[in-house]
């Protein structure tokens, strides 16, 4: 089983992007949509998405099946994304061209899109104290 460790333990490389509005950022996963099934789906009737664990691999490689009413931006269902934790979300966003506001998918989660270069990029930040697992 692989998994995530907090900032402080984790061996995973951090960097600063190139422009300094982003702070430190952590790579978390590739969402890949698909319009196929695939082994470990797991539906999520809240946001209208079915996926796959991504913690189940060691490259964070996430399937994403959406459904017809789903409310996202056609880029997002349409074009693989990658997504980074960062630890201060307001500020990573600042200045950028959002697709997907703010929102908290799950308990300690907050996440937000951004399109960068024509390419979604899912920004996160995670409470690790609530969410041990992430």
């Amino acid at each position: 089983m692989y998994g995530r460790q907090p900032l402080e333990a984790s061996p995973a490389i951090w960097w600063v992007a190139g422009d300094q509005k982003a702070g430190a950022m952590k790579f978390n996963h590739v969402g890949i949509p698909t319009a196929g099934s695939f082994d470990g789906e797991i539906p999520l009737p809240h946001l209208k998405v079915t996926v796959s664990d991504h913690l189940n691999n060691p490259f964070g490689i996430q399937w994403q099946r959406y459904w017809e009413d789903a409310p996202y931006p056609e880029l997002v269902m349409t074009v693989p994304h990658v997504a980074f934790e960062v630890e201060d979300l307001a500020a990573a966003l600042e200045g950028r061209h959002i697709i997907i506001e703010p929102n908290s998918p799950s308990r300690g989660v907050t996440v937000a899109f951004i399109e960068v270069n024509g390419a979604p990029v899912e920004l996160m930040q995670i409470d690790h104290q609530a969410r041990p697992d992430l």
